[in-house]
């Protein structure tokens, strides 16, 4: 059994988005098998409720309060440092307070980063404490992301989006270089990011699962489609630019042609916090319905 330090950039639980399904099951598997302690970020004040659920799996949990406004705000000092902005947005005080005292009591056989931003916290400690072996699940390529979104966007943002790109992928590549091994959630992003970063570092694909028992058919619950109506779904946090930018596309290119073959079709949206630009596309053939207290049906 080893003691582990976990970095996330934001509470790994409820398990209720794409992020915090993929941390928050790490986190249960490495509980089951080691000692953990975990430092995290708060971005929604109803996680708070949440904390107790996350304090009984681990030894410790430090869990910052961070504003999203307020970090946005701050993230732009990285215009002045010459760094990524998405580094500043998760520099806290108390984070770095936290990890300062907790490498002068503790002894770590490892420590594990989930989100690249996390990393200079894994930095902090070994400079600290020494050379802690390092893990890093990078789960995508955020650089690319942040090129992507460029590409989307008119100047000025289009500028600040692709330096975000260039900047993030440089602290990327440099994390990687100093891990044991990093993670990708598929074989294409690790691939993406050999090619981007050019680096021999040691570099792994992670994939998801799926839970096929909390999945499987629940026939006894009630089917929440019209009798006539064939389903198609869509799911994910519709907040998310690249799952907007999905249905939007889909919604256009894609919808009217299944509608011609099949006139009963119709496209449902599941994900909390729908944009305007989601909550837009509902009509005959879209269906919004924002949270779900269960996605299952």
């Amino acid at each position: 059994m080893a003691d582990i330090l976990y970095l996330v950039h934001r509470l790994p639980y409820p398990p209720n988005k794409g992020d915090k399904l993929r941390s928050y099951h790490l986190l249960k598997h490495l509980t089951v098998h080691h000692k953990v302690w975990l430092g995290t970020f708060v971005d929604d004040a109803e996680d708070w409720a949440h904390l107790p659920a996350l304090q009984s799996q681990c030894e410790e949990v430090f869990a910052a309060d961070l504003n999203p406004l307020l970090a946005r705000v701050a993230s732009l000092r990285g215009l002045a440092t010459g760094e990524a902005l998405s580094l500043p947005y998760y520099r806290h005080r108390a984070m770095r307070d936290w990890i300062a005292q907790l490498a002068r009591r503790q002894r770590f056989d490892a420590v594990v980063v989930f989100s690249s931003t996390m990393a200079q916290y894994a930095e902090q400690l070994r400079a600290i404490a020494g050379p802690v072996p390092m893990l890093i699940d990078f789960v995508d390529v955020d650089s690319a992301k942040w090129t992507d979104y460029a590409k989307a966007h008119r100047w000025p943002m289009s500028w600040l989006y692709r330096r975000e790109g260039r900047e993030l992928l440089a602290y990327e590549r440099r994390v990687a270089e100093q891990a044991r091994c990093s993670f990708f959630v598929t074989e294409g992003e690790k691939a993406l990011f050999q090619r981007l970063s050019a680096t021999g570092a040691p570099i792994e694909a992670l994939s998801n699962g799926v839970d096929s028992g909390y999945f499987a058919p629940l026939p006894q619950q009630a089917n929440p489609f019209e009798a006539d109506e064939l389903p198609l779904v869509f799911t994910g946090a519709m907040d998310y630019w690249p799952n907007v930018d999905a249905v939007q596309w889909f919604a256009a290119e894609v919808l009217p042609e299944l509608r011609q073959r099949w006139p009963t079709l119709r496209f449902t949206i599941v994900g909390r916090a729908p944009t305007p630009a989601v909550l837009a596309l509902a009509g005959d053939a879209v269906r919004v319905t924002g949270t779900v207290p269960d996605v299952r049906p």
